[in-house]
């Protein structure tokens, strides 16, 4: 059915299904290695900024892969239709947006392929297994996040994954700029674990204001089968560990003491586990709170990864 509503609504339904601030977590993979390869990994590996680039446009036109997919598969279940700016809505042509989707798609491919040209294979691999997260999230017939499993696939798609592709396809020894950054997927997952569960509860926060729709097309989101209350409580968790996984391991020598930087993030997190804390029963007054856990992503990513730089130019003082 396509929206009627008059041009600034539609407008504001057009920036609402395009979500531009959601593209900050396709790109933090991608940041946080920068910041490991310009801090403690400068030693043996330097970053590749014509890959960066590279690496940065392919992972949003992935991102835009997954999410247009979302609104397309989504349609075909029928639990969008209380959502307005969806795309299939807006639109009305299912196909036109799936064929959209599918282009996105092919030129990330393409453009992670060029990177991993000039950098190594390894990459394509793991880009390939993160999208594969992504489909089996969404796409027919696995529905995995039907199930309640969406947000481990986003922390394993986001962290270890995506990290690690980062880290290989940005990083080239010292010594021999052709070759690529090694693959080590503990390094990775080190590093992606915190930055992945500020990610991953940008997405669990997205089910509280539709828990009703959720239920009545059989989506088993874990806010639906918590109930919103217990939930709820879970939030101030994610914020925490996420915060732990990147600051505890100062106190071993494995990262520098910049990164306790990420610590100043908190306060930007309250907001959200107060809004959740008072109201999560009431959809309309929640309806934003992805929003804020997006913005708690994107500080804590954004300060974890100049603590990691930061402490590279320490050493080198």
């Amino acid at each position: 059915m396509r929206s009627s509503a008059v041009p600034e609504q539609r407008r504001r339904l057009w920036q609402a299904a395009i979500k531009w601030p959601m593209y900050m977590v396709a790109v933090m993979p991608a940041l946080v290695a920068a910041g490991w390869l310009l801090g403690p990994g400068r030693t043996a590996w330097r970053l590749q900024p014509q890959q960066l680039a590279l690496f940065l446009l392919a992972a949003v036109l992935l991102l835009a892969w997954e999410n247009v997919c979302n609104d397309y598969f989504d349609a075909q279940t029928g639990i969008d239709v209380h959502k307005p700016h969806s795309l299939i809505q807006l639109t009305g042509a299912p196909r036109a947006v799936l064929l959209g989707a599918q282009l996105c798609l092919v030129l990330g491919v393409l453009l992670m392929a060029q990177v991993a040209m000039a950098s190594s294979w390894w990459l394509l691999p793991l880009v390939l297994a993160s999208c594969c997260c992504g489909y089996l999230y969404q796409g027919p017939p696995f529905r995995l996040g039907y199930q309640g499993l969406g947000e481990p696939l986003c922390w394993l798609a986001f962290g270890p994954l995506a990290t690690a592709a980062a880290l290989v396809g940005l990083g080239a020894p010292a010594l021999d700029p052709a070759a690529g950054g090694p693959l080590d997927l503990s390094l990775a997952s080190r590093l992606g674990c915190g930055p992945a569960l500020a990610t991953t509860l940008v997405l669990f926060c997205s089910h509280f204001h539709q828990v009703e729709d959720d239920m009545a097309h059989g989506k088993r989101s874990p806010v639906q089968r918590l109930g919103t209350a217990r939930a709820a409580a879970l939030v101030p968790w994610f914020v925490v560990l996420a915060l732990l996984s990147e600051v505890i391991p100062v106190s071993w020598g494995a990262w520098p003491p910049t990164v306790l930087l990420a610590l100043a993030s908190w306060p930007v997190a309250r907001p959200l586990v107060r809004l959740l804390g008072r109201y999560h029963n009431q959809p309309k007054r929640i309806s934003h709170s992805k929003f804020l856990a997006l913005r708690f992503q994107m500080v804590n990513g954004v300060l974890f990864s100049c603590g990691l730089a930061l402490g590279g130019l320490a050493v080198t003082r």
